[in-house]
Order: C-alpha cells, then structure tokens, then sequence
C-alpha cells in the first residue's frame, strides 16, 4: 500500500505520523550504520575509546537537537579534520598524552561560540554575505571529493565485497518498493557483511573475547585527570591549545557547507530557524563536552546527509532515534567489537555513495542558484576553493605548515581553500547576489542572483 505523504511547505516527505514506530526504529538503526563505519575509525586512528566515541556521538546528537530547537536532521558524529591535531600531541596515541589533545579540542569548541555570536548580533543575512554559493558550494563539493580516497581505498581491500554494497544500495533505492527504498543503506551493510562473514573473511575473536556489558567512560582518559593528578603539564596544555584550536576555522566552515547541504536536501532554511546561531552553538558544545571526556570532536555528518538524500525522510525524530541507539550500544563492548570488525570493504561502498552524494548536493546548490560562472571572479573563487582544498589534502604532507616559535600549525586544504575563498569574494569587486531568508529555495540557502537589480554599498 502506498503511503500517504505529508505537505509540509513545498515539499512532500514523509514523518512519523505516516511511517509509525517501527518503521522509524528502523530507520534510525540506518542512520546510526551510516555514520558508524567513520565514528569509530577516528577513535581508531588516535587511539581514543571507540565506547566513549559512541556516547558521545548520541549525547552531543541530542544536545544539538535541543539547542536547535529540535528542528535539523543532523547527525553529529566523529570530526576527522581534527586528526593532525591529536597527531601532534599524541603521535602515537599515548594514553597520557590523548587527554591534553582532547584540552585542546575543547577549546576549540568553544570557538564556534564566537562565530555564533556574530549571527546571533548581527543576523544571518550581514554574515551570510561571506558565504554565498560561489563559496558554499565549491566547499560542499569538496567536502565530498576529500573523502573520496578514503572510500576508494576502503573498497580495495576487497572490490567484491565493496561492490555488493555498491549494488544493493542502488538495486534498493532505484527498484525497490515499500520500506526496501527507504533503507538502502541498512540492506546494503548488512548484505556485505553477511557475504564476507560467510566466506571467511572476518576475525570474530574480539567479539567473543568482549564482553556484554561495560562502562563507556575511564576517567583516566578524561581532561578532568591531567587536573586532578598532580602533574599537569601546564607547557603542553598551551601547546595543545595553540595547535588545535585553529582547526576550528576550519570545521567551523564545515559546519556552515553541511547545514546549507542539509538546508538544500530538505528543502528548509535552517540558516533562518533555527539559526546559524543555534547551530554554530549546538556543534560547538557538543564538540567540548565530547572532548572533556576524551571523545573526539564531533561534526554535522555527511554521511547522514546523503541517506536523507536517498531516504527522503527528513523527521529529525529519526535522527534522535539514531543518537539513542548509539548511546545504548556505548553501553555494549561485544556490539562494538561487532562493527570493529566490519570490513573495510563494506565501509567503503557504502561510503562510496554516500560521500558522492554530498558531491553532488554542492554542485545542486551552484545549478539552482544560478551561480553566474561567465565572471571572471566567480570562476577564480570557485577553482581556487576546489584546487587548493583537493590539491593540498592529497599533497605529500596534506597540509600548509606555518611555523611560529617553536609550534608548527597545519592549516588543511579544506581549511585553506575555505579562507581564501571567503577573503576573494569579499575583497573582489562584482558581487551579484543578495540573501533573502524569508522563503529558502531548493538549496536552502537563499542566496539568489540579482538580475537587473544594483546593489548599493551598504549592501555590497
């Protein structure tokens, strides 16, 4: 039986009121396997708790949720921008060093609480001028494109593997019928999953050495102990603070791309309401909160985006649904042990779609704003966003090192491609687009070329 859609704007999606529970769990179960496969890789990566990664995915999910006023189907998982940070200060992943990093980190969180403010103080539409579509979408593009070889290389370990994720996924979602279209990544992980189990291809030793049931948090790991121990490293704690917090600029620009990724999926203008303030404000606190316990940063989830993009259910009920399964799993070391030993394979064709998808919504926001690539000046912001953001994230050394004193500060390329894209359009003569934030279009962000209309300098 086809089921009845509700009208909300514009827009037709479904919510809870034509799915029922059920199906809502089952579509939060599907969220929370999206953004599984790189939450827990981060953790993995830096040698922080995979246990307190997942609580505090699902917390700092739910305290966005209620500064945003429950509004944004956000997902906030795992931040990878911030690894070269826990690198520098625990290169290893020494388990006395990781703590100081994690200082560091929540610092930076409240970073965002500055930009928030501006918003806040001078509304969306002063600030906005900074990230029209010429910037916004070469991000969101490249966003996409920078975790392309993580996927690519994921899918080699095992193509077979990785391509039977790949099939089912688009066998789901362009044939399938009923629930089968709307859950295409859940069938898809569980089907190569399944197909490497059978064949011999996972290790299920640390799953039956885990137990069932643990605490997610050792104090031990948590910034509170470098205080509380007797030998704070005061130098270090600088350190820490000076080489991660302008990581923050980075992510911050992040934020603003995924919001306006999701705004464009959903068809809503969350820059408007809730608010890039509300927003800025909930990432950021869930970002240092995560942090003092010695979970790694958190970020808006691409990964999610692209299964609202495929699902077309946007409820933000089945985000929090997703949070809460995380957040009881945190609880549970065999279930982590049970996705750690997921292969990379299986990560990597469901993030193969995926991370094309928020490709794909960049290149969405150019199209249907219109964005006029006859100007010389759109076209040199755009490329140098795309060519320094891609080019210097698969350099040799994947990063633009600044040495001041003794500390040595990595700017990434998408950090770099973001800032001077932001300068050029700011500084280049020619701006054809003003923001409009009563009604958003397709892309939510409503940064719409001015035809046959001038700007005055105020405006400009």
């Amino acid at each position: 039986m086809e089921k009845e859609k509700i009208t909300i704007g514009e827009k037709g999606i479904y919510d809870a009121r034509t799915l029922g529970a059920p199906r809502m769990l089952v579509l939060g179960l599907q969220h929370m396997f999206a953004m599984f496969g790189a939450t827990v890789l981060v953790p993995l990566l830096t040698g922080l708790s995979v246990s307190t990664t997942l609580l505090f995915a699902g917390l700092g999910t739910l305290l966005f949720h209620l500064i945003s006023k429950k509004k944004v189907p956000a997902f906030l998982g795992s931040s990878f921008a911030f690894l070269a940070g826990y690198a520098a200060i625990a290169p290893h992943g020494e388990k006395e060093l990781l703590p100081y990093a994690c200082f560091g980190v929540a610092i930076a969180g409240l970073v965002y609480l500055v930009l928030a403010g501006l918003f806040k103080i001078y509304g969306a539409n002063k600030v906005m001028k900074f990230f029209p579509p010429v910037v916004t979408g070469p991000i969101i593009i490249a966003i996409g494109l920078n975790l392309s070889k993580s996927a690519v290389e994921n899918c080699a370990t095992n193509w077979w593997i990785a391509l039977i994720a790949i099939a089912v996924v688009i066998i789901c979602n362009v044939w399938g019928k009923g629930m089968i279209k709307i859950i295409p990544i859940l069938l898809g992980v569980i089907s190569s999953y399944t197909v490497a189990a059978l064949t011999g291809l996972i290790d299920f030793t640390p799953v039956i050495q885990a137990p069932w049931i643990g605490f997610p948090i050792d104090y031990s790991r948590t910034v509170f102990a470098i205080f509380t121990g007797g030998h704070t490293d005061t130098s270090l704690l600088i350190t820490a603070v000076i080489t991660i917090v302008p990581i923050a600029f980075a992510t911050m620009m992040e934020h603003i791309g995924d919001i306006s990724a999701i705004s464009s999926t959903v068809g809503i203008n969350y820059i408007k309401d809730p608010g890039l303030h509300r927003t800025l404000t909930g990432d950021g606190l869930a970002t240092t909160v995560a942090a003092l316990f010695g979970a790694p940063a958190n970020t808006t989830y691409g990964e999610n985006t692209g299964v609202l993009t495929l699902t077309k259910v946007y409820d933000p009920r089945v985000i929090r649904i997703a949070a809460y399964f995380a957040v009881l799993f945190s609880f549970c070391p065999k279930f982590a042990a049970i996705i750690e030993v997921m292969p990379g394979a299986t990560i990597g064709g469901i993030s193969l779609v995926l991370y094309g998808m928020i490709s794909a919504v960049g290149v969405r926001n150019i199209v249907e704003t219109k964005v006029d690539f006859s100007k010389s000046r759109n076209v040199i912001i755009a490329a140098l966003i795309l060519v320094l953001s891609i080019g210097i994230n698969y350099s040799t050394a994947g990063a633009l090192d600044f040495t001041i004193g003794s500390i040595t500060i990595g700017f990434s390329g998408l950090a770099t491609g973001s800032l001077i894209g932001i300068v050029l359009n700011a500084i280049l003569p020619g701006k054809d687009y003003i923001f409009e934030d009563d009604e958003p279009n397709p892309t939510g962000v409503d940064l719409e070329i001015a035809q046959g209309k001038s700007l005055t300098e105020e405006e400009k």
